[in-house]
């Protein structure tokens, strides 16, 4: 018998080490190691290859020259659900591994068996493991979301030589594992989803889904950092990694694809979670303005790209005085720190006063936005609140900020543009060497502008020193001056006396100065 022995495996990177060690030299994560035994294969043999034997040994053996091999067309399985066949680049191909990865209740389940179920319905027969459910409980499921079984059936196991007694010879057409860190090799020790069980369990399932043939469907768990459990070489194992994106009190879900050896990954899919399990938005700029509210202040509506697809988002931001010594900046759907930034850009740039401001910003109904596209938006909505001014409903704000307050340009300006005007939208600020743009769509009416300072003047009749009512704080002018206040002005508009310069002999009268009468 094969002797056994013992390697410890970082949970995190994948780093193996003969001995335990408190911290991975590699990633430097603390207390990660997991013991995994490790049997030796029997002399002779190997790791079966993709066509099912063993690996061909030997200079030149098994190799076949690229030009000698048959051009074939590749025929992809569709999954019925268009969103997730778009984001797959037409649907599954054959042997294609997918891992799909979310957070806990976003839908993964949900998705998978919404798939499996569309194709079972075109005459595939689909094998669905469960290790975290029973099969009734999935058959529960599946008449809760009005599915036709149709070729659909069901193993409850999480052995790993059973799973590949029944995939291996009842002939399926599509394979899905739910999910991948419940399955065990026995022998292999250890627990389920330790560093050792998801490597050797995805290898030989990968290995059976490439020499058969067949579509392998693999759902993974993520951990409280945001990455997919296991060695990092689950990602690299599979085809396609897959990222279902939600928050649980709101029904809105986007499919995000990191990696597609079979197709695009600048490609998004979205849906929403309703009481009949998961439902496809085929308009999601009008799912995200369809409350929007029109001529109020502090909100902006920004074209902004979600892998090739273009949407319309609503970007809120609200600013009001702070009670704390550290004013508040939050947000929900943008980048802390770059709001942070933009927040900064207005003051030094275009004299808002907010560094004694709660500033808010929020992208509404829960999508987030991470490119820099939407910067110009952001500060929009945040001048627009402060100044109490609401930017025109027919208006659609675009451009990168930079530091200096300059608007830069942004890419796919025509397509962003053409969502707008489908949408119904007549007017968008865009980077001043944009303004220019031939073919614009429909009427859409283009206005330039070459800095954050530029766009407040324009759009707001803004200008840093000017008291003239709304433009220092709303209707009221209750936020006071620019920062620093007018010349020989307190903050609340008194005069002051003059201060004699001390160079030519004249004495300070501190009377009449804040904070200054009683000294």
């Amino acid at each position: 018998m094969a002797k056994v022995k013992s390697k410890f495996v970082c949970r995190e990177c994948g780093y193996v080490s003969s001995a335990y060690m408190g911290r991975c030299p590699v990633c430097q994560a603390w207390d990660s190691f997991a013991e995994v035994r490790a049997v030796p294969a029997a002399p002779g043999s190997g790791r079966p290859s993709a066509r099912g034997g063993p690996a061909a040994s030997g200079p030149g053996r098994g190799a076949v020259a690229l030009s000698e091999i048959p051009a074939g067309s590749t025929v992809r399985l569709k999954t019925g659900l268009a969103e997730l066949d778009r984001v797959l680049g037409g649907g599954l191909t054959p042997g294609a591994v997918v891992l799909l990865a979310g957070e806990p209740g976003v839908g993964k389940s949900t998705l998978l068996l919404q798939a499996a179920a569309g194709t079972a319905s075109q005459g595939g027969r689909l094998l669905y493991v469960t290790g975290e459910e029973s099969a009734a409980q999935v058959k529960t499921r599946a008449e809760r979301l009005g599915l036709d079984p149709g070729q659909l059936w069901v193993l409850a196991e999480t052995s790993l030589p059973e799973i590949e007694a029944v995939a291996g010879g009842g002939g399926w057409d599509v394979l899905a594992v739910d999910s991948i860190q419940t399955v065990t090799i026995p022998e292999l020790g250890g627990q389920a989803g330790s560093p050792g069980q998801l490597r050797e369990c995805a290898a030989r399932l990968t290995a059976l889904a490439k020499a058969a043939g067949t579509p392998l469907w693999l759902v993974g768990h993520i951990t409280k950092e945001g990455h997919i459990a296991g060695p990092k070489l689950l990602e690299h194992l599979v085809d396609t990694v897959l990222y279902f994106e939600g928050e649980r009190d709101r029904p809105l879900r986007i499919l995000r694809s990191f990696k597609n050896r079979f197709g695009s990954v600048n490609e998004t899919g979205v849906f929403e979670m309703t009481g009949r399990g998961l439902g496809q938005v085929r308009n999601p700029s009008e799912l995200f303005l369809a409350e929007r509210p029109r001529g109020a202040s502090g909100s902006v509506v920004a074209p902004v790209l979600e892998g090739n697809r273009p949407l319309l988002m609503e970007v809120q931001a609200l600013v009001s005085p702070s009670p704390l010594a550290m004013p508040r900046r939050q947000t929900v759907g943008v980048d802390n720190t770059r709001m942070s930034l933009l927040s900064a850009v207005l003051e030094k740039k275009a004299g808002l006063r907010l560094y004694d401001r709660d500033v808010f910003v929020n992208v509404a109904g829960g999508a987030r936005i991470g490119e820099p596209a939407a910067d110009l938006a952001v500060a929009a909505a945040v001048a627009s609140s402060w100044l109490d001014r609401a930017v025109p409903p027919d208006t659609v704000v675009v451009g990168e900020v930079g530091l200096a307050g300059e608007v830069r340009r942004v890419g796919r300006l025509k397509e962003r543009l053409a969502e707008a005007a489908r949408m119904g939208f007549t007017r968008a600020v865009v980077p001043g060497d944009e303004a220019g743009l031939t073919g614009s769509p429909g009427r859409m009416r283009l206005a330039g502008v070459a800095s954050v300072q530029q766009f407040l003047s324009e759009q707001f009749d803004f200008r840093p020193g000017r008291r003239r009512g709304s433009p220092w704080g709303g209707r009221g002018g209750e936020q006071g001056p620019p920062p620093g206040g007018a010349p020989g002005r307190t903050g609340a508009g008194r005069a002051l006396p003059p201060r004699p310069d001390p160079d030519e002999g004249g004495a300070f009268d501190l009377e009449g100065y804040p904070g200054c009468e009683d000294e």
